[in-house]
């Protein structure tokens, strides 16, 4: 793509559209940012981008904007359909995102393993990539994750693997994006606030595969429902993994083992003795980042290191600390209700389970069962409150507040010897935090300060 002297749009500032506007202006090109929110709101983007000498148009998207543009590239967290955007697009201009223009810089001899799923995709894509460098490879490990992909391009060095995560909202903008190897782990509800159905949904989660061909692979949950359904669109080697059953090619859990059966490769099997992750949820990641890892090349030894020494991500089903024989864990990044669903199972303990933020449009009352068996006391926090007490509250004893320090100190209370305080939200972050992780960092410190 040739960029000299061409009129090129970025949407949406941040990490993501700072690192676009960068890399365009480095390629001559006219770049302009906008976005919603004023400089004082976006602190160091905004300082950055204006050190570079790039226009920013703040706090508005003019149409204008859009559509005098030659090319436009929208970062992940705008919603695609806003009226801007369609103008632009019904005058002819590309609307692309941030992955596909990483894509066509990327060179040929650089695998890509890109995984997806409304849940489990952090984990599993930053498990493969320490299967790969256990295992000697050099790789980079980005995209939805960390670094955004288009960041590969300045690292100055040559990574034999590339794993990225890809969200929903990032496989929309691609054209050509192909990974020689897609891991699609689970479709549940979610970003319905988004999308006009969740069949919509499904459809943008089944674009990881569109530009792959037969020599590529596509890793599946062989037990996800809606999986089946869009197996048809993958045209590349399927491998299937779950918990459980048989399957020809891909991967098994038996106990506190894994098999894996690839084409024409006798199977291997790997413990899971010293796997440190909790829950069923977790066990399906593993195998899955396991297939990726050995279709990419990883050896045996560097899997099992890598499963034997991973630690997790912080605010995913992450143990706090225990008070008073009360085990506190902080699962911010559950930020729908199948998340919260995965969580609750991996517990025997009763729970006191904090939920609430800002709705995305899904039913809680997917979790009435659970809530019903497994739940001491529910307590709901943040705008969606009213609307989780609604439909759950009638299922086990309930408390609202407003704030995740006075949710401890009530689930604290409310706790006896044993019991498990569980925050796991199930709605994103936005009515009170910048995000899930400082959700997470203010539970931490509410726990700690008990």
């Amino acid at each position: 793509m040739d960029f000299e002297n061409k009129k090129v749009l970025v949407v949406g500032l941040a990490m993501t559209g700072l690192a676009v506007a960068r890399f365009l202006k480095d390629r001559g090109a006219h770049v302009t940012v906008t976005d919603l929110k004023k400089e004082d709101e976006l602190g160091s983007y905004a300082h950055d981008a204006l050190t570079m000498g790039i226009p920013l148009k703040l706090g508005a998207h003019k149409i204008e904007s859009f559509t005098g543009s030659d090319l436009i590239v929208v970062s992940p967290g705008v919603p695609h359909r806003i009226t801007p955007l369609e103008a632009a697009r019904r005058a002819g201009i590309r609307v692309i995102g941030e992955v596909e223009l990483a894509f066509r810089f990327i060179k040929d001899k650089e695998e890509i393993v890109a995984v997806t799923g409304t849940n489990g995709k952090t984990t599993t894509t930053s498990l493969v990539g320490e299967m790969l460098k256990a295992s000697g490879r050099k790789v980079f490990v980005g995209g939805n994750i960390g670094a955004p992909l288009i960041d590969y391009l300045y690292s100055g060095t040559h990574a034999d693997v590339i794993v990225a995560e890809i969200s929903s909202f990032q496989l929309d903008t691609i054209e050509r994006f192909r990974p020689k190897i897609g891991v699609l782990l689970n479709i549940t509800e979610d970003h319905l606030e988004r999308y006009d159905d969740f069949n919509h949904y499904v459809r943008s989660k089944a674009r990881l595969f569109m530009n792959q061909q037969s020599t590529d692979v596509a890793i599946l949950n062989g037990k996800d429902p809606e999986l089946r359904e869009i197996e048809g669109l993958v045209a590349g080697q399927r491998l299937y993994f779950n918990i459980g059953s048989e399957t020809r090619h891909g991967a098994v859990i038996r106990g506190k083992e894994m098999i894996c059966s690839l084409p024409g490769k006798p199977p291997v099997i790997l413990s899971l003795n010293n796997f440190g992750l909790k829950g069923k949820h977790n066990l399906e990641n593993a195998a899955a980042a396991s297939l990726a890892a050995l279709v990419a090349g990883a050896d045996l030894a560097g899997i099992q290191t890598a499963l034997d020494t991973y630690e997790g991500l912080n605010h995913r089903m992450k143990y706090v600390k225990n008070v008073n024989s009360i085990e506190y864990y902080n699962d911010s990044k559950a930020t729908n209700v199948d998340a919260v669903k995965r969580s609750l199972e991996s517990f025997d303990s009763p729970v006191i389970l904090i939920m609430g933020g800002r709705d995305k449009g899904g039913s809680y009352l997917f979790l009435k069962e659970l809530i019903e068996k497994r739940v001491k006391k529910l307590i709901a926090i943040g705008e969606a409150r009213e609307k989780i007490l609604n439909a759950l509250g009638g299922l086990t004893h309930v408390e609202r507040t407003r704030t995740i320090a006075d949710a401890v100190l009530l689930a604290h209370q409310s706790a006896a010897h044993g019991d498990v305080v569980l925050l796991s939200p199930g709605c994103s972050s936005f009515d009170m935090f910048t995000d899930y992780a400082e959700r997470g960092e203010a539970f931490v410190k509410a726990v700690e300060e008990l």
